[in-house]
């Protein structure tokens, strides 16, 4: 019964409790002891909530007492550790800030918790959020479950990490530039960045560049996301960009009397693309199209033009530096590669600045220019990510503290830094040893991908509809992928 709770998916856990099926004491308990199993090799939890059995026995005293329940009444859930929670640390991935405890919880946390969520434990990250892998100095580097040689992402990979390997059933990640989508396509799992200023940020650091910053749902299940995100959107009264109240449908389900319009692009405008996930993302709007939806493939001019890296380098560089050297004052011995990294980079001129701004609102406007025809928009981002996790770094990378752009590469100031490194990361070869799936002896032996150990190695499946589940009926055969219910 244990391995059902800990692949179950929010929205069923909180229909089995509602029905008194199960336990808020047993799903906490399942999930704690998945964290004491597994995490010592995936290294996705920063800490463990001290009172999250406390929680759970309450939560079960309101199930037996017949009170209202909230939505994610008695469900854990997990916070990556940039995010504020009352009573419990927030480490920012840093030394800096070891041992430093919030007084009030981020508002996106308060939201979970009046939802009837639970708090479970604080999820891995980079120094200050700013990396596509999660390593730092205070709590080492998480690795991806499917395969520990590989990464999970960042920056939100230990929360990615933990709900792909069934530590947690829902999380909180944040996102600047892929911080959600980026892991969880890496680990096979869902996330969502919504729109700036749905989510407010309040609570949550660093917030510059502060029209950059999102807040977001990461789970296993797409209906997950859409119930997570429908009790943390509107505003709060303290995020300044957090100002619309519009109510949330997520029109979950098939809704034939409703096409969408979908617009898709793989480039130009993207840079390099390969060719999978052209693939992927061309068969993904013709199953759209089969199902009845208007589907196109579009253009952006500005997109282009401009490598839209670029365009953000310059603009969120000169943005976060103060926020950095405020941080890190006194405490430069205590610095990473990647804070080390970004304090480095030349300052932007404002010419450039300028042609910066220019450039993303060009963009941003022939974007909004098309929403009026096309309601929904295909990525390929977070499907490059997905193609296959990267690995981690070289010993040589992690000891210089900067990337090691492959022979040939041009090091000039332009591609040096996050770009660079992003470029190192991207044509880094892969070796035959890294192409196989790690499999480990863990809890009792089973041999079995993390992500599903002691379910007789099968991969994460569908959820089962709110029932009583029986050993074995979580779905099998599947490769790790986003799943709708």
């Amino acid at each position: 019964m244990a391995q059902d709770i800990l692949f179950t998916d929010a929205t069923g856990l909180a229909a089995l409790i509602r029905s008194k099926q199960l336990s808020p004491v047993e799903v906490v308990k399942a999930h704690l002891d998945r964290i004491e199993a597994v995490d010592p090799q995936v290294n996705a939890i920063v800490i463990v909530a001290e009172g999250a059995l406390a929680a759970a026995r309450q939560a079960e005293a309101a199930v037996m007492a017949g009170g209202e329940l909230g939505p994610l009444h008695g469900v854990p859930f997990t916070v990556k550790d940039s995010i504020d929670t009352e009573g419990v640390p927030t480490q920012r991935g840093s030394p800096i800030f070891k041992g430093r405890v919030p007084a009030a919880d981020a508002t996106s946390v308060a939201r979970l918790r009046t939802a009837g969520g639970i708090l479970l434990a604080k999820t891995n990250l980079p120094e200050f959020s700013y990396w596509i892998e999660s390593d730092n100095l205070l709590s080492g580097r998480s690795n991806n479950p499917w395969d520990l040689d590989r990464t999970p992402g960042g920056s939100s990979g230990g929360e990615s990490a933990a709900i792909a390997a069934g530590m947690s059933p829902l999380g909180l990640g944040t996102d600047l530039a892929i911080s959600v989508r980026g892991p969880a396509a890496q680990t096979g799992i869902a996330a969502l960045k919504a729109t700036h200023g749905r989510i407010p940020m309040t609570g949550i650091w660093p917030r510059a560049p502060r029209r950059f910053w999102h807040v977001g749902p990461m789970a296993r299940s797409i209906r997950d996301l859409a119930l997570a995100f429908s009790q943390l959107a509107g505003p709060d009264g303290q995020d300044a960009f957090a100002t619309s109240a519009v109510s949330f449908n997520a029109g979950i389900g098939a809704a034939p009397d409703r096409p969408l319009r979908i617009g898709w692009m793989v480039g130009p405008g993207f840079g390099p693309i390969d060719t999978q996930v052209v693939a992927t993302l061309r068969a993904a709007a013709e199953a759209f199209k089969g199902e009845g939806h208007f589907v196109e493939e579009v253009r952006i001019a500005a997109l282009e033009r401009d490598f839209a890296l670029d365009v953000f380098n310059k603009l969120h560089v000169m943005e976060m530096k103060p926020a950095f050297r405020e941080a890190t004052s006194g405490h430069e011995d205590q610095m990473y590669k990647m804070a080390k990294t970004m304090l480095s980079l030349p300052d932007t001129s404002v010419e450039d600045y300028v042609a910066g701004l220019a450039g993303g609102g060009a963009a941003a406007g022939r974007l909004r220019s098309l929403l009026p025809k096309l309601r929904r928009a295909a990525d390929p981002g977070a499907a490059g990510a997905g193609a296959q996790a990267r690995h981690h770094r070289t010993r040589r990378q992690r000891r210089s503290g900067r990337p090691h752009l492959p022979a040939g590469r041009d090091r000039t100031p332009e591609r040096d830094g996050f770009a660079g490194a992003v470029d190192a990361v991207r044509n880094k070869p892969r070796g035959p040893a890294h192409q196989r799936a790690t499999r480990g002896k863990l809890a009792g032996g089973d041999q079995a991908p993390l992500c599903r150990l002691g379910v007789g190695g099968h991969q994460p499946g569908p959820q089962p509809a709110p029932q009583r589940l029986k050993g074995g009926d979580l779905a099998g055969g599947h490769s790790p992928g986003p799943r709708d219910s």
